[in-house]
């Protein structure tokens, strides 16, 4: 475990930590501590011009190890008031391999403290590699682990981990129960040995049994397998699968939690009854998009039942439209909410992350609560996000004629938090939406950005990350369609345009949203950093997260701008900025 390389490792980040901290009140925005990868030294970079041709992509404050890759955020959760992120880490390069569990605590889910790595292989149960679990706080505040580890044979098997001292607060040694593995395929179970992972959040029944599920498939069919156990250690399967649906492929990183009918409060993972839904979500291995249904959860039966008229495929509902996955939630006991973690990968070349040392990002942890309509959930970012808010820049009652285009001046836009919303007046040139447009992602590859010729609502929205000459853009935006009995509003993030540099998957992503667009204005907030952008329509319906890579916008050469490209005019009701300060991480 302590090889010379991985205590560099942990020295730099000391090192690196004490260095953010005396520069913290300079406030410099567009300044960066750059990790240049190399065998087993990292070497820390001051000189800010050096950086932004070095290493113009790294970002400022999402969640991100100095070096190397990462992939899913693993048993997040909250233990005597301090946060826990743990993550799939290769602590040897920027491709996947040689998985861990990495550990960063945090008190407010926005600056990061790194530790050592929590779980690494020791055990014949895992000894080929840690990967993905979750974390399930048991009765009397005790922490507890699983995962799955993937055996001498290759299988993958599910393990038990729990915190050496639990009087201290950063959990940082954790001791694989002896009994491991307590999950493991055999010929009896018809568990594909291959295709058994990353148990959930264990919940607790009336009954007094856990309850878990772990991700697997039988031929094409997705399956939540099921287990139970009195004590968490001695763990049965149960004779049927919480659920499962054929035609769906491998099921990873399934998630399955309560939300409650009503308000903004997340619940407890044990609540039942008709105060709350339940979410099923699961990770598609076949597409890497992340889908979940809204239904019932009937305990005595084991068993949940989306709700009807769900579409359970890749076509049904997604936590985000864009690059986003492995996605796992946690109940936040200290602000009763509940929080979701994803992992955004990238879209450069491996060649080109080879190059830059690094791989994946966490996107900004999101609070989730049901929809008033019951049909969907809400994701907005965590209210702690706005501490980095600075440097506040306002417009409001800005007519948009066709054609125009606005500049949100005084603004780092590399490293922003946008907010605006657009009010329309006028839909009768609303585009007729035809009845074989069903996807909403060919759609916005087919519609673009640029003016329309035809009649249309739209596209109208932002452009960020923008060279000065508008060679280079990412645009988010909204077009408004004639549906059958209403308007329909599609929301588009377009990379086409968001790099000179051909070796990146340029992808655009779309989204219908649930709104009527004659009652409510149309609202889009965007969390830019360097090559991410988030972006959350509607107050947090639809979610889109793009990686990006600017050749020419970049540093201080990057814009901000709102634009209209449909036929008529429409009017920006209010559009606030701010520049992002930078977050202490890792």
């Amino acid at each position: 475990m302590a090889s010379y390389s991985s205590l560099c490792l942990i020295m730099n980040n000391i090192f690196l930590f004490f260095l953010l901290f005396g520069h913290e009140f300079l406030q410099l925005q567009a300044f960066h501590h750059v990790y240049r990868a190399q065998t087993s030294h990292s070497t820390v970079h001051h000189n800010h011009h050096q950086h932004h041709h070095q290493q113009p992509h790294r970002t400022s404050y999402h969640f991100q190890p100095p070096k190397n890759w990462i992939n899913d955020p693993n048993g997040p959760m909250i233990y005597k008031g301090i946060y826990h992120l743990f993550y799939q880490y290769n602590p040897k390069g920027a491709v996947w391999g040689n998985i861990v569990w990495a550990h960063s605590t945090s008190t407010d889910l926005i600056n990061w403290e790194p530790h050592d790595h929590a779980i690494y292989p020791s055990q014949p149960s895992d000894i080929n590699g840690c990967w993905s679990g979750s974390a399930t706080i048991l009765p009397g505040e005790k922490p507890a682990i699983l995962y799955t580890g993937i055996n001498p044979k290759n299988q993958q098997v599910q393990n038990l981990a729990v915190p050496k001292n639990l009087s201290d607060p950063y959990l940082r040694e954790w001791v694989k129960s002896p009994n491991n593995p307590l999950m493991a395929p055999t010929p009896q179970n018809h568990i594909n040995a291959s295709s058994f992972r990353d148990p959930t959040t264990a919940w607790i029944g009336p009954d007094g049994e856990w309850r878990v599920i772990v991700g697997s498939k039988l031929d094409a069919r997705g399956l939540a397998v099921m287990y139970r156990s009195k004590d968490f250690v001695k763990w049965n399967q149960v004779d049927h699968p919480l659920h499962y649906k054929d035609g769906m492929g491998m099921w990873e990183c399934p998630d399955f939690f309560p939300v409650a009918k009503t308000g903004r409060k997340g619940v407890e993972t044990r609540v039942y009854g008709s105060q709350v839904k339940h979410v099923l979500k699961v990770s598609l291995d076949d597409t890497k998009h992340d889908v979940y249904t809204v239904g019932t959860y009937n305990w005595q039966k084991d068993i949940y039942i989306p709700n009807k008229g769900s579409i359970e495929s890749y076509n049904g509902l997604r936590y985000d439209y864009g690059k986003y996955y492995a996605s796992k939630t946690f109940f936040d006991s200290q602000k009763k909410r509940r929080v979701l973690w994803g992992w955004v990968n990238e879209s450069s070349s491996v060649d080109d992350d080879i190059k830059k040392g690094w791989s994946g990002v966490q996107a900004i942890p999101r609070a989730v609560w049901l929809d008033a309509s019951g049909k969907q959930l809400i994701q907005w970012p965590v209210v702690e996000i706005q501490k980095l808010r600075n440097n506040k820049v306002k417009l409001t009652n800005e007519v948009l004629k066709k054609g125009s285009i606005v500049e949100a001046k005084g603004v780092t836009a590399a490293q922003a938090d946008v907010e605006i919303s657009f009010k329309v007046e006028n839909f009768k040139k609303a585009e007729i939406l035809k009845p074989e447009w069903k996807d909403p992602q060919l759609l916005c590859s087919q519609k673009g950005t640029s003016t329309t010729k035809s009649g249309s609502v739209g596209p109208f929205g932002l452009l960020v990350l923008a060279s000065n000459d508008l060679k280079e853009y990412t645009s988010v935006s909204f077009r408004v369609f004639k549906g059958q009995h209403k308007y329909v509003v599609l929301m588009c993030s377009d990379q086409s345009r968001s790099s000179l540099n051909s070796n990146n998957d340029k992808t655009t992503y779309g989204a219908f949203l649930d709104v009527d667009p004659t009652r409510e204005n149309l609202s889009l907030r965007s969390l830019i950093d360097h090559s991410i952008v988030e972006s959350f329509g509607i107050k947090g319906k639809g979610c889109i997260t793009a990686r990006v890579y600017p050749t020419l916008a970049i540093g201080d050469s990057v814009g901000l701008y709102a634009f209209n490209n449909g036929t008529d005019s429409v009017t920006i009701t209010k559009l606030t900025a701010w520049s992002m300060k930078k977050a202490l991480i890792n």
